[in-house]
């Protein structure tokens, strides 16, 4: 069954960044599971088990990241953060709700902490490149392909860069652009930079 995602709101008014960061989460989870059913038909072996949980939550962490850069477009210092944390708190959430499907057996909470850590992480290394008007910069696109070859097993990791950036991340991003586009008509305000900090585990409920 398709999965019907919100890009729009059909009452006026300015949403909160948490309610923002919900609908984006969705739209995160569908991408990665569409993905990684596109990528298993065209051969690639990612297995049940830690490689399917380990692509599934890159490939949100991805667009998490991207969804960051994009609302900086639209909101100021505060309220940016406020998205993100949201967002990557939902997206954790949603992997922990998930984790017998993605993983088989896990700790309750493992998965969940995984995933923040991982955020963590990545904010890092996707700091060093560009994300302007025009989307991703190479740099960007190349470390999430980075990423995903380190979980494929070796005969695989020859082809998935292309994969990664010539198919897998320009449809994810052009579908999260879309999205924030609608979302956030109607919503914008003076923009700052903004470096959003850490998400804390105590932040995880």
């Amino acid at each position: 069954m398709a999965v019907r995602i919100l890009s729009q709101f059909h009452t006026k008014g300015s949403r909160s960044p948490e309610t923002l960061a919900t609908v984006v989460a969705m739209l995160a989870w569908k991408l990665a599971i569409d993905s990684i059913k596109r990528m298993r038909d065209a051969w690639y072996d990612i297995e049940i088990g830690k490689p399917y949980f380990d692509f599934v939550c890159e490939f949100m962490v991805f667009l998490a990241q991207a969804a960051d850069r994009i609302a900086h477009r639209s909101f100021e210092g505060t309220q940016r953060t406020a998205f993100t944390t949201a967002l990557a708190i939902r997206l954790s959430e949603i992997v922990e709700e998930n984790r017998d499907m993605l993983l088989g057996t896990a700790i309750p909470g493992e998965c969940q902490r995984h995933f923040i850590d991982l955020f963590n992480r990545r904010g890092a290394d996707y700091g060093e490149y560009d994300y302007d008007a025009k989307g991703p910069s190479f740099g960007f696109k190349r470390m999430f392909a980075a990423a995903l070859r380190e979980i494929l097993p070796e005969k695989d990791r020859l082809w998935v860069i292309d994969q990664a950036m010539d198919i897998e991340a320009p449809a994810a991003i052009k579908a999260l652009e879309k999205t924030l586009a609608g979302l956030f008509a109607g919503d914008a305000a003076p923009s700052q930079m903004a470096q959003h900090p850490p998400i804390s585990q105590a932040g995880s409920k």
